[in-house]
């Protein structure tokens, strides 16, 4: 399922999850996915992303609050939820868990085509050095046995849209601009912070 399919993610909808995992460092964070699933080139194309939480992430009400909102605001303009991001409370952590697989397996029984994207420490961190253009992510889709399977680091399946986005990335962690990212979380502390970050990259 999925295993010949690309995943393509706009800059903003990246660099908006890397920042809320930079923001929250020593927590796991989460958010979801929102695009559409294109068949004219085989791809599932990532146009936005919402971050969720920081704190409890597995909690189902705020979640099922959440992800109703989302769809709400999304279907209107014709984008949907089309998979999950995920990252682990331990730098050195790099596996799937539970709850990221759970949530993964809410959205796939919507859409077969549901990838987990799980952020990756180590080629963050190695970012400043090495100047890589590939995402700072693992690719996870399911396959015909209907389990979470890593898809081949050759940077082939999932590909940014801008391929400087990690130069912008770079700019941003350098000023803290993660400062800026408002999660559900923070939204459901204070109702006038909006969760659909409106004035993160102006």
């Amino acid at each position: 399922m999925g295993g010949e399919l690309r995943y393509e993610i706009a800059q903003n909808a990246y660099i908006k999850l890397v920042l809320h995992a930079l923001k929250h460092k020593s927590s796991a964070v989460n958010a979801v996915l929102l695009g559409r699933v294109s068949s004219q080139n085989d791809a599932v194309e990532i146009t936005d992303s919402v971050p969720l939480f920081h704190s409890q992430i597995g909690l189902l009400p705020q979640l099922e609050i959440s992800l109703i909102l989302i769809e709400e605001h999304y279907a209107a303009k014709g984008v949907s939820i089309v998979g999950y991001f995920h990252a682990n409370e331990r730098f050195d952590d790099h596996e799937l868990g539970g709850i990221a697989k759970n949530i993964g397996d809410h959205i796939y029984r919507y859409l077969p085509q549901a990838a987990i994207l799980l952020l990756d420490n180590r080629k963050l961190e190695a970012l400043t050095r090495t100047k890589d253009r590939s995402p700072v992510m693992q690719l996870y889709t399911k396959d015909a046995s209907r389990v979470w399977k890593l898809i081949g680091s050759d940077g082939n399946q999932l590909t940014i849209k801008e391929p400087s986005a990690n130069v912008v990335l770079l700019d941003y962690i350098s000023t803290e601009k993660w400062q800026d990212v408002v999660d559900f979380d923070d939204h459901l502390d204070d109702i006038s912070k909006d969760w659909l970050n409106p004035e993160l990259f102006k």
